[in-house]
């Protein structure tokens, strides 16, 4: 269903809102996971300190380090792909400005009002701090060291993702003015499955151009460009579809050998992360269009409330982990009472926001109006 509009060939309403119930399903599972990766964090062992650590845990580490190679950079190429339908229907001019609204105010407001108190509590934690939160405040915007934030200085926390995502879109305008969809869908739809899974490759070139202790711009721009010309195409997501038992096949033997090679030596290399972390993005983006193309009451209540319990959920996990961790010894009653109850008090936290007209959720649902709370 194609239609004309201001002299541009568009696809009809309603197109894209079916072919998005999968992508918005995919989205909000994978928002989900930030509260299991986040509570592992407390007991990674990569070297570094969470804003609570209770020492390693080679187990819980794994797990992360399983998750983590896709389930980030899933959700830049699902931006990519979105925008490409966003800018089917709006101008770049509306699309900036949605971007800035639902990313910059949203970021800007989270690092005044939340980022602060995980770096209260990270200090509280290590350094043994007595000062008060206002006390906190100030320091934290006045001291700047290694933007981790564990010891109180400055640090996006969590949302270094909303800012990333906007410079990213921003960035990718340029590009796409440049070198239209259209123009890249004629060569794109040649590349063979094994052609797509090679992608990799820039990708993991990418890595390490603005890398920032390990968040790449460079990376996370070159996968929302392949969720922006690539993923977002349907003949290659078709051969994906066609390819889909030897890439899951890739995908399966790749994780299970990356759980035993980390958690015997630790380590498996920045290049097999990308390769591992790409053959996953297309093995789920092939399940989720096969069995997550519906709308149900999930999908309803995620899209409007997802991306303010992105924004709430680690302040909240942070602040609930540090007196969890004082109340119980067992590593296993800490790790699920934390994942548990943040979720629980992030949508709680979440709920009281919109009933009370939050300062975080105002801007972001006057910006969402009639595309509910997506990334």
């Amino acid at each position: 269903m194609m239609e004309k509009r201001d002299g541009k060939t568009t696809h009809a309403p309603g197109l894209f809102q079916e072919r998005r119930n999968w992508m918005d399903n995919l989205r909000n599972l994978t928002i989900l996971l930030l509260f299991p990766v986040h509570t592992f964090m407390i007991w990674n062992d990569f070297g570094f300190r969470f804003y609570i650590w209770m020492g390693e845990n080679k187990l819980l580490s794994t797990l992360i380090v399983l998750i983590n190679p896709w389930f980030m950079p899933l959700l830049f190429v699902l931006a990519g792909m979105s925008a490409r339908y966003a800018l089917e229907k709006k101008t770049r001019k509306q699309f900036i400005k949605s971007r800035f609204q639902k990313l910059i105010i949203p970021f800007l407001a989270g690092i005044v009002f939340l980022v602060p108190f995980q770096t209260f509590y990270a200090r509280v934690f290590f350094d043994g701090y007595t000062g008060g939160i206002l006390e906190n405040i100030v320091y934290f915007f006045s001291h700047c060291t290694d933007f981790s934030g564990y010891d109180g200085a400055f640090t996006p926390g969590h949302l270094w993702f909303i800012l990333f995502l906007f410079v990213i879109a921003m960035g990718a305008l340029v590009l796409i003015r440049a070198f239209p969809y259209e123009k890249a869908a004629v060569w794109v739809e040649k590349i063979p499955a094994a052609g797509v899974l090679l992608f990799f490759l820039p990708i993991w070139l990418m890595y390490y151009l603005g890398n920032f202790g390990g968040f790449s711009l460079g990376k996370n721009f070159a996968l929302y460009l392949a969720g922006y010309y690539v993923l977002s195409n349907e003949a290659v997501r078709e051969k994906l579809k066609k390819n889909f038992c030897w890439l899951a096949l890739l995908c399966l033997i790749g994780t299970a050998l990356s759980a035993v090679w980390y958690y015997k030596f630790s380590y498996y290399g920045d290049l097999w992360v990308n390769y591992l972390g790409w053959n996953t993005i297309l093995v789920w983006i092939v399940l989720a269009e096969r069995f997550l193309n519906k709308k149900t009451d999930f999908t309803v209540y995620f899209n409007q409330n997802s991306y303010s319990i992105y924004i709430l959920h680690q302040s909240i996990l942070v602040a609930l982990a540090y007196y969890v961790v004082q109340v119980f010894h067992s590593t296993l009653l800490q790790a699920g009472s934390i994942m548990a109850g943040s979720f629980l008090l992030t949508v709680a936290a979440n709920h009281a926001l919109r009933a009370a007209g939050g300062f975080f959720v105002k801007p972001f649902q006057k910006s969402s109006a009639g595309s509910g709370g997506k990334l």
